[in-house]
């Protein structure tokens, strides 16, 4: 298991991308929140149950998808350095379709939703936090939404696989396939074009 520093280091180191981290910050950061671990395949969240946490995703790679007809469609990958919720269950507090479950071995620091509250509430400057990371998510939706509508499946592979490139190797074949909208034989057709 990776040291509690390294994981402060890296949670700290990705707050400052937007914001300065104060002292005083950091010692509520670290003091709200808790290191878990999550096992190959264990959930993160359950569809069944509102999301009370946020996880900052320090090493590992998980992915949020729902279930239709039975069958899981894969929505998005979170890995190293990245949040992941369900949004609308965490921010509204109620039930989503989302579920999320870990790709493989996942440390996190979560944080749950009464704590985050006190930070924005007591620390200004997590607004701004708030905003700017939120403009990154932004850009990376649309970003999608644009290449699931106007794109082949070869394109939207080579998308992906650009998008994603420093976790698209750690990702099933079945999974990646299921978060593109093509058939898993399709996309093997188009890997062996490569």
């Amino acid at each position: 298991m990776t040291a509690i520093s390294d994981i402060e280091a890296s949670l700290y180191q990705h707050f400052e991308q937007y914001i300065r981290l104060s002292d005083a910050l950091k010692e509520a950061l670290k003091t709200n929140g808790r290191f878990t671990v999550f096992k190959k395949k264990e959930l993160l969240h359950n569809a069944d149950r509102i999301c009370t946490e946020s996880h900052f995703i320090y090493q590992g790679l998980v992915r949020t998808y729902f279930i239709k007809d039975g069958k899981e469609v894969c929505e998005y990958f979170s890995a190293e350095n990245e949040w992941i919720n369900s949004p609308r269950s965490f921010m509204q507090q109620q039930l989503d379709v989302y579920y999320i479950d870990a790709i493989e071995d996942t440390q996190v620091f979560s944080i749950k939703l009464q704590k985050s509250g006190y930070l924005f509430d007591h620390f200004p400057e997590m607004e701004r936090y708030a905003r700017l990371s939120m403009g990154d998510i932004l850009w990376h939706c649309l970003d999608r939404i644009n290449s699931m509508h106007f794109t082949t499946a070869k394109e939207k592979y080579n998308h992906f696989c650009h998008t994603h490139r420093q976790i698209s190797h750690r990702i099933p074949l079945g999974m990646v396939a299921s978060y593109l909208g093509i058939a898993q034989e399709t996309l093997s057709r188009i890997r062996a074009e490569k």
